[in-house]
């Protein structure tokens, strides 16, 4: 078989390097597994996907395995060798989207490909650690085998690679299960056609007998696949079916699992698997009791006649019903067409630990949060409507949520979730799905009609509130809520008051009755006191404004013995830290409920069309939406994380409960305030918007556009950070011909040596290295004139360029006139920018350093020793060119004292002056050759450095008419002063990155800036 071609797929061993190869002990096999094995290694030999081993570091052991025709498989046990192998994380596909993408068709053909694995080659580096022990001796794998770590991974890959083209349209692959699928008959030829040219255009052969085509139904991934959608599988139907009654704890292991499989058919699985789950707990002894065996029968029923799940179409709306019992949630999953109601999926969570203590309410909450969980690919792709008469979206959307109904809430927000009033469940398949609350009626008029009671308390520690709302169908709410401000125990008990009516409010209440054991607010509410407190009066009127929205209201006041749970849920808020309370509903209240908006900042004013609060504003105040399908299931689904609180929008963070909404306008207002206010540091774009965030305000582009008033901050700009990442590959000065470039730089002020010297002139000569120095008493453009005119003119000739810096000494008239006259090019380093002359500067650190280590306590003596370290320095092999700058320039190297003190071959044995000459000459004819080998070394030195330095580069160029800020690295403002002065405006620049800058008013300065000084300016 010719297999892949391993440029298509090949299979590595990314084997850890610190793993130790491990050779496994031989283990006996049955003469019948043996017999089989050494028919199994004949055939693979024959087919040459192995290879008999010589030299083995990994040895595995074989594994025979008996398949479903009866005959042998053999595997290897790479136990040892697959721990040594990290994870390939190459995602596999979701079954149950395969599943859905692959039901509801008229024609299907399953294939299977011929030893799938073994048609791709393993690296040729790591066949040897594949081998395996056999009777007949040691054999690795030239293919990929069955049962290394990796393998379904590289099976995948190979797939999506081969059939990048038809997966998802009319193939679905599973690494070696494929599925063709055609909406038509006519069709399927087609379909077919095309996947076997692909197959054959990468020589990928399938095994013919197991393969089926043009079939209306077939087994896929566990599911039973037809026209009519998704089925159980018969088999694992008819084997649970045909299940004997477990004995132990094992079999109800087996048993759970089979179920488990299968979960996705049976409603409310999880609730009636709860006998089964029992049995398993450690302290529980095993016991079959009545109740498991009527759970058992009611399974084996349910699945006799298992539903057949439908497969949504793309966009379709689609409906969720919850159920809750004492110990179990569950969800059902359905569409609804003209045929009627269908199911799509069932999921069910059995509760455990604290979850058996939640609320009613509660439980609802966790069981749409498990079903958004589970089914995460249907609640992406579609619009859920949750069918509920339980008051779910009121408590889940109500901003001063706290606690695990928060959480929920926040990870529920990003799917476009929608609640509407349950109805009946028609379908019969799914009759066994019934009520929410198991133990209440569908609907009565009792939800309606709610008795309420509240407490407040206020101490050293804090205040709280505690809430209890039940209607006459039995359902119960309790609410625990922090009050994160200074308040009294009146007030306190006023807060409770009017938390019970808004939840009254949210609720739907049309009839309340309310019980407060405070007499004061008891009395005041119905009259019955006067009230002379402010704060207090204001509480009364937001009393009287709330009782007015409901048909009917009757306040009574109750003894505190009466109103315990409430007395104690408010004392658990004043006094437990957030999160502490794990049985009740928690929210906090961050302000006073009589407190009015503050008017400093319109934080959001809804109104301008291109305001990017108005269209989710519109719709959850309003229900109204754009009218474009697009951009309205845009809006639908943005606004699942909004919520609107008195006429304000407001977004449900994950760092703080509710972040206020803020229009351009204001967001400037807020940037400005955080990065410049009184309480403001200049902060980076990120962190800038992090603390706008913590403060409380949020709006979609705040990143972007903090990071975009950083950027234009003129503060942030003149005090920050110096560059040091060079902003353009280097480019390196050479010279052409010896004494052709030379460098010239001036050094000091030194102590005082004779003749008042206390500068030093220095040049240098690009190609030898050659370097000429003479101690100066001032230094003045004459005395660099009369250096260069003795020093290089007279010794070297006339030069083709002078590297200089911008000294007042290399830019007079008299210096350049006369670099004019001869013909000489004068080039000036960049301002602050010495690289430039670098051959200079790379000298300067020479001469400085051979003066430091020859001068002792007499720093005078520096100008008797200058000509020994020009010596040293010119006798010296140079590290880029190998070669000493004497020979170079004279073609020998120089007589230097050691060969004086301990003689060497040339100063015992001299030459006589003939044959000296002679040689000289000699030397002078081979110079041009060493010069040559110099140069080339020269530039391969700095290839080197030059690839070195190029990859710390970070680009910065900046185009004619920018503005720009230039390094203030000379100023005198101290510590305090900003790194950079301007802004300038860019008039030129040069090839090798220099600048021509002029200030605002025009003025033009003298010499160019290397973009290493530059920084970019944003105003």
């Amino acid at each position: 078989m010719p297999g892949l071609d391993p440029n298509i797929a090949c299979h590595q061993l990314t084997i850890d390097p610190a793993a130790l190869p491990v050779v496994q002990r031989r283990r006996r096999q049955s003469p019948e597994k043996s017999a089989a094995a050494e028919i199994a290694v004949k055939d693979l030999l024959e087919a040459n996907f192995i290879s008999e081993a010589r030299y083995t570091t990994w040895l595995s052991n074989v594994v025979l395995v008996k398949k479903s025709n009866g005959k042998w498989r053999m595997c290897c046990d790479y136990t040892d060798l697959n721990r040594a192998c990290p994870k390939d994380s190459y995602p596999l596909p979701c079954i149950d989207r395969l599943a859905d993408n692959s039901s509801g068709f008229k024609l299907l053909s399953f294939m299977d490909a011929y030893s799938g694995y073994n048609q791709i080659p393993m690296a040729v580096a790591d066949r040897e650690k594949t081998a395996f022990m056999t009777e007949s001796g040691n054999y690795y794998y030239n293919v990929m085998p069955f049962g290394l770590k990796n393998a379904g991974a590289t099976y995948q890959r190979m797939m999506n690679k081969v059939f990048r083209g038809q997966i998802g349209d009319m193939l679905e692959v599973y690494m070696d299960d494929m599925i063709v699928k055609s909406p038509e008959e006519l069709d399927h030829v087609v379909h077919l056609r095309k996947v076997f040219e692909q197959a054959r255009k990468y020589n990928m052969r399938f095994n013919p007998e197991k393969c089926t085509f043009g079939v209306r139904a077939g087994k896929f991934l566990g599911f039973y696949l037809t026209e009519r959608g998704i089925e159980a599988n018969p088999d694992k139907c008819r084997a649970f079916a045909e299940l004997p009654t477990p004995s132990d704890k094992k079999s109800i292991q087996t048993l759970n699992g089979m179920l488990t499989s299968l979960s996705r058919f049976v409603s409310k699985s999880a609730q009636h698997a709860l006998p089964f789950f029992k049995l398993l707990k450690k302290e529980a002894a095993f016991e079959w009791t009545d109740e498991c065996e009527q759970a058992l029968q009611h399974l084996k029923k349910a699945l006799s006649e298992p539903p057949v799940l439908s497969r949504p179409n793309d966009e379709e709306v689609l409906y969720l019903y919850l159920s809750v019992a004492t110990e179990a949630v569950s969800a059902a999953l359905i569409r609804e067409t003209d045929e009627g109601q269908k199911p799509v999926y069932f999921t069910s969570k059995a509760l455990q630990g604290p979850e058996l203590r939640y609320q009613q309410i509660e439980k609802i909450a966790l069981a749409l949060t498990y079903a958004a969980r589970r089914l995460r690919h249907y609640f992406l792709a579609h619009t859920i409507v949750v069918r509920t008469d339980q008051p779910i979206k009121s408590l889940l959307g109500r901003p001063d949520m706290a606690g695990r109904m928060l959480k929920w809430s926040l990870e529920l927000s990003e799917f476009d979730i929608r609640y509407e009033s349950r109805k009946a469940l028609k379908a019969q398949v799914l009759a066994d799905f019934i009520a929410e609350m198991t133990s209440t009626p569908l609907a009565t008029d009792g939800a309606d009609k709610w008795t309420i009671f509240v407490d407040g308390a206020s101490n050293a520690t804090g205040a709280g509130a505690g809430i209890i709302l039940e209607n006459e169908d039995g359902i119960l709410i309790e609410v625990s809520l922090a009050l994160f401000f200074p308040t009294s125990n009146n007030q306190a008990e006023y807060e409770a008051f009017l938390a019970g009516l808004r939840l009254a409010e949210d609720l739907q209440a049309k009839e309340i009755k309310i019980y407060t054991d405070s007499q004061l607010v008891a009395s005041q509410v119905l009259g019955e006191y006067q009230t002379k407190n402010d704060n207090l009066s204001e509480y009364l009127t937001l009393v009287k404004e709330k009782i007015t929205k409901f048909n009917s209201v009757e306040i009574l006041h109750v003894p505190r013995e009466h109103n315990k749970r409430a007395d104690i849920l408010s004392k658990l808020a004043s006094t437990k830290k957030k999160g502490g309370n794990k049985s009740v509903i928690q929210e906090i209240l961050p302000r006073p409920s009589i407190e009015k908006p503050s008017k400093g900042l319109d934080i959001n004013v809804i109104g301008e069309p291109n305001c990017w609060m108005t269209p989710v504003y519109n719709f959850l105040e309003h229900g109204t939406l754009p009218d474009d399908q697009k951009e309205a299931a845009v809006v639908r689904r943005r606004a699942c994380s909004y919520v609107i609180l008195d006429g304000k929008l407001y977004r449900r963070g994950f760092s703080i409960p509710l972040l206020k909404c803020v229009d351009e306008d204001s967001a400037d207002y807020v940037l400005r305030e955080v990065h410049e206010g009184i309480n403001a540091q200049n902060l980076g774009g990120r962190s800038l918007a992090r603390k706008a965030l913590r403060a409380g305000y949020y709006w979609p582009t705040m990143q972007q556009d903090a990071k975009e008033h950083v950027k234009k901050c003129d503060k942030c700009q003149r005090h920050g950070d110096m560059h040091l990442a060079p902003p353009r590959d280097l480019k390196s000065l050479s010279s052409p011909w010896p004494f052709a470039w030379w460098g010239m730089d001036l050094l000091g002020p030194f102590v005082k040596g004779h003749h008042q010297n206390r500068y030093l002139i220095v040049a240098v000569d690009y190609f030898t290295k050659w370097v000429e120095a003479e101690p100066l008493s001032d230094m003045t453009a004459l005395r660099v004139l009369r250096f260069f005119k003795r020093n290089v003119l007279a010794r070297f000739g006339i030069p083709q360029a002078v590297v200089t810096d911008n000294g007042t000494q290399f830019t007079d008239k008299d210096f350049q006139a006369f670099l004019v006259a001869i013909g000489t090019k004068q080039h000036f380093t960049s301002v602050e920018h010495p690289q430039t002359n670098g051959q200079a500067e790379a000298a300067n650190r020479v001469i400085l350093r051979g003066l430091r280590r020859r001068l002792d306590q007499n720093k005078a003596k520096w100008v008797d020793e200058l000509d020994s370290v020009l010596w040293a320095y010119r006798t010296t092999p140079h590290s880029t060119t190998g070669e000493t700058p004497f020979r170079l320039v004279y073609g020998t190297e120089a007589v230097i004292p050691v060969e004086i003190a301990e003689p060497s071959r040339r100063t015992e044995q001299p030459l006589d002056e003939e044959l000296n000459d002679e040689a000289l000459r000699e030397e002078l004819d081979l110079v041009e050759e060493i010069r040559t080998g110099a140069s080339l070394k020269e530039a391969a030195l700095k290839q080197k450095i030059a690839a070195r330095h190029d990859t710390k580069v970070i680009k910065r160029e900046f185009e004619v008419g920018s503005l720009v800020l230039r390094r203030n690295a000379d100023s005198r403002g101290g510590k305090l002063a900003p790194n950079w002065e301007g802004p300038y405006r860019v008039i030129d620049k040069t090839e090798h990155g220099a600048y021509y800058l002029e200030d605002l008013k025009g003025k033009k300065l003298p010499r160019p800036w290397n973009a290493q000084k530059l920084k970019q300016y944003y105003s």
